[in-house]
């Protein structure tokens, strides 16, 4: 199981507010977790996504391609992957892990 941060900016908007956008893309994510593909949690600067890494990056380019269809000409989408494979770890491990050690 593989973590994802992902942001995806729309460049070239009406105004400064992109938080339409980001609600688009939260309700594809949501979609997704449905489906029982992904899992995954929004926060102020960014989202994580936690899912099988193929899965993710079919989940990363339909989000990448949400602005697009509201008529945005240019996308920037940053991603960061944590794939770590010798355990199985969720987001809520991570932080409970950090957590546990203040």
């Amino acid at each position: 199981m593989a973590i994802a941060d992902v942001t995806v900016i729309p460049i070239g908007t009406e105004t400064p507010s992109v938080s339409a956008y980001v609600a688009e893309i939260q309700k594809l994510l949501a979609d997704f977790e449905e489906q029982g593909k992904i899992r995954f949690q929004l926060t102020p600067m960014n989202t994580i996504i936690e899912g099988e890494l193929p899965v993710l990056f079919q989940v990363i380019q339909a989000i990448h391609e949400a602005p697009f269809s509201k008529g945005i000409q240019r996308v920037a989408t940053n991603i960061r992957i944590d794939d770590r494979r010798d355990v199985s770890r969720k987001m809520e491990d991570k932080v409970a892990k950090v957590q546990s050690l203040l």
